[in-house]
């Protein structure tokens, strides 16, 4: 949910936790009625572009509507500043997106707060537990895109109220010029050298990338996916021997220097080590050899959209092979990839640039990410204050 990150900087980067303005007051509700098909289908009920007429209906109503409302998208977390341009460039529509560096709480919260606004937002982009919670809220609206059946069965919900679009590995980034030996395992981070150097990007009961930066210490300190504990306790441990630096990560905080290591999304981290490589920063990826934790975030359509036929459109640009393959171009794992490298229109050079990884990961069941959510929720506060 950068530098800013295409969510950071939580799911590619800082994930600043501003608060949300989540004011009663605001405009009154605009949500639009626009209609399409044979019988006249609601964009905003309509459960694909096909049951609304087709693509080109909703790119008529989409267009009509003129604008998208989006909310934490940072323009360089995974690539999402291109995917907007694009978008807008494609079809001129123009989006709008506020608190970009918010949580995928703050995401949640805007949709409660401003049910029935014309400023709520449309779509969002939420770490795959939070889209689960949203969903058992009710908050989110049903909707295959034409490429729904490519996407892995673990990775959306049957019922389309939201699917897995990006993804990537924990990883750990350093700045090698403040560093002197870089860190390649949740081992290593307890190392005295590392005092006071050891960030999150975010708080983990909020954003998506470190609640997977828990999960991976987990799985490195006898943990599983059934035990998150393990991933607190470890935390627990960084700050009682002073190496839990409480600072967000973001890249300003990297780049001045404030989080020196950075626990987060490696394609977060692979961005930055690209921007930052002509200012002075040196930034090492490494996916820890002990913690291997991979996890996507997800997609979702807001139940009460005020622009519905955009928001819908914005989810068939995003999973078509030009949005896949521009998150590719980001770092970020796109969740079609197996199916587009087979169908040839992966884009095999960017591809090629993604930080390396050994063995297949293991991605934890809705139930085990609503049980670690509740752990985290209780113990988190107690495992790294005072």
């Amino acid at each position: 949910m950068p530098a800013s990150l295409p969510k950071a900087a939580a799911l590619a980067a800082g994930l600043a936790v501003t608060a949300l303005a989540l004011s009663a007051c605001g405009s009154a509700p605009t949500t639009q009625t626009t209609t399409g098909g044979k019988n006249g289908t609601s964009a905003a009920t309509a459960t694909s572009a096909e049951e609304f007429g087709g693509m080109d209906a909703l790119i008529a109503a989409a267009k009509k509507e003129g604008t998208l409302n989006a909310i934490a998208l940072p323009r360089d977390w995974a690539n999402y500043g291109a995917l907007i341009d694009g978008f807008t460039k494609k079809y001129g529509i123009k989006v709008q997106v506020e608190n970009p560096d918010g949580s995928s709480q703050d995401e949640i919260n805007a949709v409660t707060s401003r049910k029935g606004q014309g400023r709520a937002p449309d779509v969002l982009d939420l770490g795959t537990s939070f889209a689960i919670s949203a969903a058992q809220q009710g908050l989110l609206a049903p909707y295959e895109v034409a490429a729904f059946d490519g996407i892995p069965a673990a990775q959306k919900d049957a019922r389309a109220r939201w699917y897995n679009d990006y993804g990537g590995y924990v990883s750990i980034g350093c700045d090698a010029k403040r560093v002197k030996n870089c860190p390649t395992s949740f081992a290593d981070l307890l190392k005295p050298e590392y005092k006071g150097k050891v960030a999150l990007n975010g708080n983990p009961t909020k954003a998506a990338s470190a609640f997977g930066g828990v999960f991976a210490a987990a799985l490195a300190n006898g943990g599983s996916l059934d035990d998150i504990q393990p991933g607190l306790d470890f935390f627990g441990k960084l700050k009682k021997n002073g190496n839990y630096n409480p600072v967000e990560s973001t890249p300003a905080t990297i780049e001045k220097g404030e989080t020196p290591i950075s626990i987060d999304w490696d394609y977060l981290n692979a961005g930055y080590a690209e921007e930052f490589a002509g200012k002075g920063v040196d930034w090492k990826v490494s996916v820890p050899t002990d913690g291997q934790y991979a996890q996507f975030y997800a997609q979702a359509i807001n139940k009460d959209a005020p622009h519905p036929a955009a928001a819908r459109l914005w989810q068939e640009y995003l999973y078509s092979p030009e949005g896949q393959n521009l998150w590719l171009a980001g770092f970020a794992r796109p969740v079609l990839m197996p199916a587009m490298d087979k169908a040839g229109t992966l884009d095999r050079t960017a591809a090629a640039k993604l930080p390396a990884v050994t063995g297949t990961p293991s991605f934890p069941t809705e139930d085990q990410q609503a049980k670690a959510k509740e752990v985290l929720a209780q113990g988190w506060g107690k495992a790294v204050s005072g």
